[in-house]
């Protein structure tokens, strides 16, 4: 995924620019444009109500990422990621979840740490109750403590970066009730060893707990959402 200049992003997080970026981007992931499908700068600036120039700046960004494919003198079209892509999001954050953790351990503040076990608390109350949405948000806030703890603004960006791409995809694999007891048992284990300062187990563990999250994936069809 993509060469986009991760300074510049996060300059322009919310500049115009930065912000027409992000919305577009968020359509794509989310779905509402399907592969192949045209994006017509004039219908997007409309709907979001700025000009052109932003939207096809952000179309510049988009084509950096990988995300829309630009054919001189024709138009801007969705490529989307593809279940490769996929796989190759998971096996790169595999690694960079367990570099967290361990750089979590180690740097980790008594209200982070605090925050982390409260999440551990309501992300099982709410599993046993199959509150879906809860238990999303709560995953993705488990793993945003974390990369804030880590103590790096470049490992953090990357690994938010890659947890944007699969979010759809995501909520879909934590709505089932084995997957969701699974994944809250895998960040009790993560959260333990951090608090433990056991950087190694740490590392070992959210290595493991993506890898599982994708082979949860694979095994109950969720991959057939992107394309080959």
């Amino acid at each position: 995924m993509g060469s986009y200049d991760v300074k510049q992003e996060v300059t322009d997080k919310y500049s115009l620019r930065g912000r027409v970026f992000h919305k577009i981007r968020d359509d794509i992931l989310s779905g509402r444009y399907r592969v192949g499908e045209e994006l017509r700068e004039v219908a997007i600036g409309e709907e979001i109500g700025v000009s052109r120039t932003p939207v096809r700046e952000a179309f510049r960004q988009l084509e950096l990422e990988g995300l829309i494919r630009i054919v001189p003198n024709k138009g801007a079209y969705v490529t989307g990621i593809t279940a490769k892509d996929v796989r190759d999001i998971y096996m790169i954050r595999s690694l960079l979840e367990g570099l967290c953790a361990r750089w979590a351990t180690e740097n980790i503040s008594k209200e982070q740490m605090e925050e982390m076990e409260e999440n551990i608390f309501l992300s099982e109350f709410h599993a046993s109750k199959e509150h879906t949405e809860q238990m999303a948000e709560l995953d993705n806030r488990f793993h945003e403590i974390m990369y804030e703890a880590c103590n790096s603004k470049m490992l953090e960006h990357a690994l938010k970066d890659y947890h944007q791409y699969v979010l759809r995809v995501r909520r879909k694999t934590l709505s089932t009730q084995t997957r969701s007891t699974a994944s809250n048992a895998e960040h009790r284990d993560i959260m333990e060893a951090i608090r433990a300062g056991e950087a190694e187990k740490a590392e070992r563990l959210a290595n493991s707990h993506m890898l599982n999250a994708y082979e949860n994936m694979v095994k109950n069809g969720y991959m057939e959402h992107y394309e080959e």
